[in-house]
């Protein structure tokens, strides 16, 4: 089990979320490296949690399948649940936003790639389209009059 976690400072907003739907599903990006050879995949592989892929010799189905072309294994990852929302807190506290059910490969590095949501910590307002690929987003809550902003993000891959 591996878990993608997020620490980031939260200002003006709570409930930090992917923009995840099945009509608008969010692609997570990783870096996937193979346990048996330690081959690393030369590009960045996205994964849905509502894709389905199907494993070969009948083994089910997984959201994402890759073939080591070093090794030739097969290996799977599935989503184990729904993606977590990450709330206002201070200091901020790392929190684990989805995890993974690997099966001979390890995710070695995330790439934010996709929009982001969260609501205005007093005002309720619905924030989207937030970009977080440089570390950091900055906005204007009209309801409460003041400037928000999420800075300081740290994605990390753990052992869940």
């Amino acid at each position: 089990m591996l878990a993608l976690t997020l620490t980031a400072e939260l200002n003006g907003v709570t409930d930090l979320r992917s923009d995840d739907t099945e009509a608008n599903p969010f692609y997570y990006s990783f870096r996937v490296q193979c346990t048996s050879c330690r081959e690393t995949h030369p590009n960045w592989v996205n994964i849905s949690r509502f894709e389905s892929h199907e494993q070969s010799g009948s083994r089910g189905e997984a959201n994402f399948v890759w073939r080591c072309k070093n090794c030739k294994r097969e290996h799977s990852a599935s989503v184990r649940n729904p993606p977590a929302t990450y709330p206002h807190s201070s200091p901020p506290q790392r929190r684990n936003i989805i995890e993974f059910d690997c099966r001979g490969l390890e995710f070695t590095e995330f790439k934010s790639e996709g929009d982001w949501l969260a609501t205005g910590l007093e005002s309720n307002t619905k924030f989207s389209g937030i970009d977080l690929s440089e570390g950091e987003w900055f906005d204007y809550d009209e309801k409460a009059g003041e400037e928000v902003s999420i800075k300081d993000v740290k994605w990390e891959i753990r052992r869940a």
